[in-house]
C-alpha cells in the first residue's frame, strides 16, 4: 500500500445521501478474484444506459470532473454491503479521499485498509465543497491527511477527527498486514519458542 500523506486534486461532487455499496460496485461485477479491475464499474448502473454508451445526465461523466482524486458525497456514504470491492472500484478509478457527513462502519474501515482516505466534515463544510463543486467544475481541494485538515484556494479550511493509528497507518502505507509484517522477529521469536503440538 502506498503512503497517503496529502491529496489535491479536482473534487467530484456526488450530491445524494446513502449511496449503498451496491451502487458503487454492483453485485454483478463481484465475480472476479482479482483486486484490481473494478474501476470500469464503479457507479456502473448510473454510469451507462443499458446499451453501455455513457449517461451524459450522469455528473460524474462530465469532462470537468474526469481526473478528479476526490470525491465529495452526502451522509451515510458507502452503507450496504460489507464488499471490499467499493473502495477496491472506487480507487481504481482514481479517488484517493472521499468526504462525506457520515460513512457506512465497514466501508470506512475498507478504505483504509486500501490506502484510501474516508474523511468526515460537518455538514456544513460539506455543502460548501460541493456547492462550490457544481458552481465551478473542476474546482480543487487539498485533504492534508498528516495536519488532518481539509482546505482549498479560496478560503476554505477545516479539520477532522481521524483516529491516531488510522492517519499513521495511511501516511506509512501500512495495512493490517503490513503492521504485522513490521514485527516478523518478534513473530518468527514467538514461533520458535512455542512449536506447534499437532
Amino acid at each position: 500500500m502506498d503512503p497517503l500523506k496529502k491529496v489535491t486534486g479536482i473534487v467530484a461532487p456526488l450530491d445524494m445521501a446513502n449511496v449503498d455499496t451496491d451502487q458503487v460496485i454492483p453485485k454483478q461485477f463481484l465475480k472476479r478474484i482479482e483486486r484490481t479491475g473494478f474501476g470500469k464499474y464503479a457507479f456502473f448502473d448510473w454510469r451507462y444506459l443499458e446499451d453501455g454508451v455513457p449517461n451524459p445526465d450522469f455528473i460524474l461523466n462530465r469532462p470537468e470532473y474526469q481526473g478528479a482524486s476526490i470525491l465529495v458525497a452526502g451522509p451515510n456514504f458507502g452503507s450496504g454491503s460489507s464488499r471490499e470491492h467499493a473502495p477496491w472500484a472506487l480507487k481504481e478509478y482514481g479517488f484517493l479521499a472521499v468526504i462525506a457527513p457520515s460513512f457506512g462502519d465497514i466501508f470506512r474501515s475498507n478504505c483504509y485498509q486500501n490506502g484510501m482516505a474516508p474523511i468526515i466534515l460537518s455538514q456544513a463544510g460539506v455543502d460548501t465543497i460541493m456547492a462550490r463543486a457544481l458552481r465551478v467544475p473542476g474546482s480543487r481541494l487539498t485533504v492534508d491527511i498528516e495536519e488532518q485538515r481539509v482546505y482549498d484556494d479560496e478560503g476554505f479550511s477545516e479539520s477532522f477527527e481521524m483516529e491516531g493509528f488510522r492517519r499513521d497507518s495511511l501516511v506509512e502505507g501500512l495495512d493490517d498486514i503490513g503492521h504485522s509484517l513490521q514485527s516478523v522477529d518478534a513473530i518468527t521469536e514467538f514461533e520458535e519458542a512455542h512449536p506447534a503440538r499437532w
